[in-house]
């Protein structure tokens, strides 16, 4: 059942406020709104590949203004999650921007000389050498950490391997799981609740995916949203076991209920 009322939100970005790095219809209104009655927000992505600094240009160029700490990567999270279990650690990674200054801001080292974890990210380009270092480490017993579970990415010639990919090549050649940071684990949702000092009785998650967005935000205890702008049809959420609170065409059905 939806919430009386919601004081701050929590949203997906693709298929929620862009497609294709195109803004979709009433994204614009709805941040802008988000902006106008200060209201806290954050965009989450499961996007480990680039900074807020990054995002923020990619999301400017799509005609979306997002102020760069109102993005929530979960290479953010990856790397508050390892400063709260071993601060001061060491990690060897297979990543790009989003994930090393992440991990170097909680004053992480990066190393690949017996490292404390193993922290696997998204990169455009896999390099099977690091891959083969990543399994060698694993083996001496540094600990699996991956940004993210999601098997593929979206590119215009058509899916990408990513992160649980090649964590499952890992897995593989070593015998070893990793913990899997971002959506759905609900600690992505809570380290973007403390990130904004929000309450979960009193925040909404928006997104476009049953299976990540909308378990997530369940689990973490907010109200979910579902908009029908991205991956998740209205005939497919009878398939899931869960349902979100809401479900909505778009984000601009969500306008009014802001402030």
């Amino acid at each position: 059942m939806p919430r009386d009322e919601i004081r701050s939100w929590l949203t997906d970005m693709d298929g929620v406020l862009v497609h294709e790095e195109q803004a979709i219809p009433g994204a614009a209104e709805f941040l802008g709104r988000l902006r106008e009655t200060g209201t806290p927000f954050l965009v989450l992505t499961n996007n480990s590949i680039y900074t807020r600094r990054d995002l923020a240009a990619r999301l400017r160029a799509s005609g979306l203004e997002v102020p760069e700490d109102s993005i929530w990567t979960s290479a953010l999270a990856t790397a508050r999650f390892l400063r709260d279990q071993r601060p001061g650690g060491t990690a060897f990674t297979i990543g790009e921007a989003g994930l090393t200054t992440a991990l170097h801001e909680v004053g992480y080292t990066l190393t690949e000389r017996s490292p404390d974890y193993v922290v696997l990210g998204e990169t455009r380009t896999y390099s099977f050498e690091r891959i083969t270092q990543a399994i060698r480490l694993i083996a001496d017993g540094a600990r699996f950490i991956a940004t993210n579970p999601d098997t593929t990415g979206p590119t215009p010639q058509g899916p990408l391997p990513a992160t649980g990919a090649v964590a499952a090549l890992i897995s593989t050649a070593t015998g070893v799981a990793p913990y899997y940071v971002g959506k759905p684990n609900p600690l992505m949702m809570r380290s973007a609740l403390n990130a904004i000092d929000a309450h979960s009785e009193t925040t909404a998650m928006v997104g476009d995916r049953m299976d990540t967005d909308i378990v997530s935000g369940l689990e973490a205890g907010l109200e979910t949203i579902l908009v029908l702008t991205g991956s998740t049809g209205r005939d497919q959420i009878d398939r899931f076991p869960y349902r979100p609170s809401r479900v909505v065409d778009s984000v601009a059905d969500l306008v009014d209920l802001i402030g």
